[in-house]
């Protein structure tokens, strides 16, 4: 598009930003329901965690091939059938009769959400000049953590008022406006790619790859388990071979050979949300099983760590357009590491007081961290590439998130068992969440090196450091 006009900037602004609510708004709600769908299906420690799981591995398996779908057939297109496709399996699974349907349905969720993590931050991307950029994201960034901060609340008065099922109800209503509003208000369409191929053979590799691999870790420590791990690892290097060597790649591998902010940058997002993803899951089932909080308390004591995030997200931004954003990220991971070691000490004794000021530091640390890394990807790359940039980010996001659920889940089937979560076994849950804890704090370390090795970013020419 030649001229982007201001208002064609607030619509697009408007429609991402409500995007980007809707999904962590679902995804907060179901965590503090998951202990009570728990109950009423009867699922073990292992199928519960797939509740929450399924969505995020079915968005991870598709959201890099819907970015090149967006780049070559249009964002807005893409955009507005996967919030169509979203809001629909939100529909389905308030309507679900047992456990396993409800994760079918999870993961058509997962697949209309994976049309929308990719295509709106590159929508605003193409909209927005680099220097506005962080003030835009860190507002994006801000929506979604103002989702994650009504989510708690809303879920537990929901499930606790109304049952889980309203939950999806509630999310039904949602879905239609950021329809509606998309459909009248985003004017135009984006695709600096049209024309050129679709790699299907590298998407269905990717897609098997992570499927194995997620499958595999939730498996483990059976044999079985074992070799779909084995097979996804060698999927991912046969992924990255086939990309290297084919004419129209899914995603493009040189970029992350060629530009080290972007490298380095999406491998701190990745660490960051594998340390930081579960601990509103661990927690939410602390506070219900173990403290014997309502859905309702419990959503009041989660709320303070997205809160903070919502508040700062937005500073964060902006602070980034004008300090490196790899010094700001990393101070917000190091909060994050400090937080993450704080939580290993968990026990059935320990104060409200201690949590929730735990659950501010590793907010405020968020969003020193998510905003400015974000600003740091989309501004390293050229704008053909920005729907696989968005998506980029998007993947690992959703990847860190499923290694977060992942290592729960390996760590639930090590010392809890296929077993329902009881006050009985209230002592194997502290035990497995002080552990996950001391896990995702030494990969949250890792992710500081990670986020301080991208170099800067402020004066050098964007274009030289992409393809």
């Amino acid at each position: 598009m030649d001229t982007v006009t201001p208002a064609i900037k607030r619509s697009a602004l408007l429609v991402a930003t409500l995007a980007s609510f809707l999904t962590p708004f679902m995804g907060a709600s179901i965590n503090i329901a998951i202990p009570v769908i728990g109950k009423e299906f009867a699922l073990n420690a292992i199928l519960l965690n797939w509740v929450a799981t399924s969505q995020l591995l079915a968005s991870a398996m598709l959201l890099v091939p819907f970015g090149r779908i967006a780049d070559i057939y249009g964002r807005k297109l893409l955009f507005i059938l996967g919030i169509i496709t979203y809001t629909l399996a939100s529909l389905l699974c308030a309507l679900s009769a047992s456990g396993a349907i409800l994760i079918i349905f999870r993961v058509i969720q997962g697949i209309g959400a994976s049309m929308t993590f990719g295509t709106a931050g590159a929508i605003l991307a193409s909209v927005f000049p680099p220097g506005e950029r962080g003030r835009v994201f860190g507002i994006n960034v801000s929506a979604v953590y103002l989702g994650l901060t009504i989510g708690p609340f809303a879920g537990g008065i929901l499930t606790e008022h109304f049952g889980w099922r309203s939950v999806f109800w509630a999310n039904v209503p949602l879905g239609i406006f950021v329809i509606l509003v998309a459909l009248w208000q985003l004017k135009g369409e984006w695709a600096e790619a049209r024309g050129e191929k679709l790699d299907v053979f590298g998407s269905c590799l990717f897609a098997l790859s992570l499927f194995f691999l997620v499958y595999g870790m939730s498996r483990l420590p059976s044999f079985l388990g074992l070799v779909l791990l084995v097979l996804g690892i060698v999927g991912l290097f046969s992924f990255i071979g086939w990309e290297m060597k084919t004419q129209a790649p899914v995603f493009n591998v040189k970029l992350l050979l060629s530009n080290r902010i972007f490298a380095f940058s999406n491998l701190a997002a990745l660490l960051h949300y594998s340390g930081t993803f579960a601990v509103g899951f661990l927690l939410s089932l602390y506070l219900q099983s173990v403290r014997g909080y309502s859905p309702q308390t419990a959503g009041l004591i989660l709320i303070a760590q997205p809160v903070v995030m919502a508040l700062f997200s937005p500073l964060a931004g902006m602070l980034s357009d004008f300090i490196e954003p790899r010094i700001v990220a990393s101070i917000g991971m190091s909060l994050s590491v400090i937080s993450l070691l704080l939580f290993s000490f968990l026990s059935s004794t320990i104060s409200l007081s201690f949590i929730i000021a735990v659950l501010i530091l590793i907010g405020f640390g968020f969003a020193l961290f998510s905003s400015p890394n974000t600003n740091a990807i989309m501004s390293s790359v050229d704008n053909r590439f920005y729907a696989l940039a968005s998506g980029t980010i998007g993947t690992m996001r959703l990847i860190g998130m499923m290694l977060s659920m992942s290592l729960v889940m390996l760590i639930f089937a090590l010392i809890i068992g296929k077993t329902e979560i009881t006050v009985e076994n209230a002592k194997d849950l502290i035990v497995s969440a002080r552990i996950a804890f001391l896990l995702f704090s030494g990969l949250s370390l890792i992710g500081v090196f990670a986020s301080l090795a991208r170099g800067k970013m402020h004066g050098v020419n964007r274009n030289s450091n992409t393809l």
